[in-house]
């Protein structure tokens, strides 16, 4: 049996958080005889640059027949002034959408040796393991109408439109409630049903949902208040659920209690597990090229996604392992450097995972 996996480097530091990512599968690839089959295809900065185009039609064919796709990061400032219909992040949200990638597991995992490299103090992140499951293809990224327009005084205005349909909350309210019948059974549903009607409608489906679910505890919080909570006592959640704009902010807050943003994997799962994984970082134009880049972060999202597309789970295990021994070893990047241990770069740390895996 053969699985197609799909790589997309991406740009800024995206190559070479990949390269490792790509390193290390191989190990496991020859080491138990997977049948990862490798494929290559161009997104974002580096479509427009070779193609005109943020998601190319040959990268969209591609990524229909792949079983899986790696991706790395989008975006930087040598795309910042051209015309935001094709800017790089239109590339993202494109694949997303014409791949139907609704559910965003964004795992936020305190490993033990890294508690003092989070901003918060040990005691209060120790034993941290939250998964943050963020709708991905709805909400105010999508909706429309949506634009900047000239009012008859002469003022411009720009507008977008939140909109959420039951069938959608309903989606990824079962994504949400399935994933916590593995772990604490709890979820924590975040709107602002307060002031907005769309999240209404969210927190009266999630509470529908629910209710197939009777093991199974649901809370709601406003997003304000789960902002605040996340720091204040962020080992109270076991799943957040929550719209596209809400879980973007609060997944890479969560990132930070993990000491770096470098070390949160992230899936985006369509309806019949098939993903794209990707880190949760971004494109990090100012180090690119420097070896500074931490590839953890894309080194777990490749075992997430043996676990989640390609049911690969006892191998996928030992990727996080490898990369648990790695950390006992003392050995950082310079985004998790805390004081007595020994800073490495990005081709270092991957060449230790890999090395642990052989």
């Amino acid at each position: 049996m053969t699985h197609k996996i799909l790589i997309i480097n991406g740009d800024g530091i995206g190559p070479e958080i990949i390269a490792e990512a790509h390193k290390v599968l191989a190990v496991v690839n020859e080491k138990h005889q997977l049948g990862l089959e490798f494929d290559h295809a161009l997104l974002g900065g580096e479509a427009i640059d070779a193609t005109g185009k943020p998601f190319p039609d040959e990268t969209l064919a591609k990524s229909k027949e792949a079983d899986a796709i790696l991706f790395g990061a989008v975006g930087g400032p040598k795309w910042d002034k051209i015309d935001s219909a094709i800017r790089p992040e239109k590339g993202l949200l494109a694949i997303r959408s014409n791949l139907g990638l609704f559910a965003n597991l964004r795992p936020a995992i305190l490993y033990p040796q890294l508690a003092d490299a989070s901003s918060l103090k040990p005691e209060v992140v120790s034993g941290l393991d939250i998964l943050i499951v963020r709708e991905l293809t709805g909400g105010i990224y999508f909706g429309q109408p949506r634009g900047i327009r000239t009012l008859e005084n002469g003022e411009r205005e720009g507008f977008n439109t939140y909109v959420y349909r039951e069938s959608e909350i309903n989606r990824i309210g079962k994504v949400a409630f399935d994933m916590a019948m593995k772990r604490g059974k709890k979820v924590c549903s975040v709107d602002k049903s307060n002031v907005l009607e769309v999240t209404e409608l969210w927190r009266e489906r999630m509470e529908e949902v629910a209710n197939d679910y009777p093991e199974a505890e649901l809370s709601h919080m406003y997003v304000d208040n789960a902002a605040m909570q996340l720091v204040r006592e962020p080992k109270q959640f076991d799943v957040i659920v929550t719209g596209n704009m809400f879980g973007d902010i609060l997944s890479d807050q969560a990132s930070m209690l993990t000491g770096s943003i470098g070390m949160l994997p992230s899936a985006s799962l369509d309806e019949s597990g098939k993903g794209l994984y990707e880190p949760c970082h971004g494109s990090a134009p100012d180090i690119a090229g420097q070896n500074k880049a931490n590839p953890l972060a894309t080194i777990l999202s490749a075992a997430m996604m043996l676990r989640y597309s390609l049911n690969l789970g006892e191998v996928a295990d030992e990727i996080e392992q490898a990369v648990s021994l790695v950390l006992d070893e003392g050995y950082r990047t310079v985004d998790i450097l805390t004081d007595g241990c020994r800073e490495v770069g990005t081709l270092e740390m991957g060449d230790l995972v890999a090395g642990q895996l052989k």
